[in-house]
């Protein structure tokens, strides 16, 4: 149980973080509208890293915050049961979906005031840049194969002690920020369902004034799919490199 409460509270810090900062970016009449790229992937990066802090903290010595993630430490062993892994995902998704309720009464006042519902739902999830389905699915899979193996690389290059553990977050939220100033710009980088689809769902649920489209399609095909299309290579990856 703990393990769900931390990978819950976790995502949720996380999601909150980031679409925080989007919000601020693109909302009207906030203090950081128009801050640019640069913003959001500082804001994506040490949200990451608080996340991760604040899944240790209520019990999730894994804190994957990444239904992706945790498909791939199933698979390749030692981490999850099969019991494990389904109630696992369902709490990184409702914490996405807690993050993004979060956000919207963080910003209650500037809801109205903005005019294009494209706008709202880029707060909660992501969306291309020039859509077109394939070339979006191989950027979310390209950029989710880079994020695991990413994690995978920092954590056997720093080892185990308690130095190197706490300034573990630190390396994965700088990993982040690469990943989306340099794979970021077709598709928002989710890599990440939880991220994605649970604030889609708040998108959908909350009373959100003048809002648009949910864009389920984007969300199943490219958000969901491609990252855990990304973290089954990486798992093919993990496997060759006899690790």
């Amino acid at each position: 149980m703990n393990n769900l409460i931390g990978e819950f509270l976790g995502t949720m810090t996380l999601v909150a973080f980031g679409d925080g900062v989007v919000a601020n970016l693109v909302l009207k009449d906030t203090k950081g509208n128009g801050a640019g790229w640069v913003h959001v992937n500082w804001g994506w990066a040490f949200g990451l890293m608080m996340g991760i802090y604040a899944a240790w903290a209520f019990g999730s010595g894994e804190a994957d915050l990444n239904p992706a993630v945790t498909i791939f430490k199933f698979l390749i062993g030692g981490h999850y049961t099969a019991a494990q892994l389904v109630p696992t995902i369902i709490a990184e998704l409702a914490g996405g979906v807690a993050g993004g309720v979060v956000v919207y009464f963080l910003y209650l006042n500037h809801w109205a005031a903005t005019d294009d519902p494209g706008l709202k739902l880029a707060v909660f999830a992501t969306g291309p840049a020039r859509r077109d389905v394939f070339a979006n699915f191989i950027t979310e899979v390209i950029a989710t194969f880079f994020l695991i193996m990413g994690i995978q690389v920092i954590v056997r290059a720093m080892g185990t002690n308690e130095v190197n553990v706490f300034l573990l977050p630190f390396m994965i939220g700088g990993l982040l920020y690469t990943l989306g100033a340099g794979m970021g710009g077709p598709t928002g980088y989710g890599m990440n369902p939880a991220r994605d689809m649970g604030p889609r769902i708040a998108h959908a649920i909350l009373p959100i004034p003048g809002k648009g489209t949910n864009d389920w399609s984007w969300g199943l095909t490219v958000a969901t799919a491609g990252p855990i299309v990304g973290g089954l290579l990486s798992v093919a990856a993990y496997k060759l490199a006899g690790w």
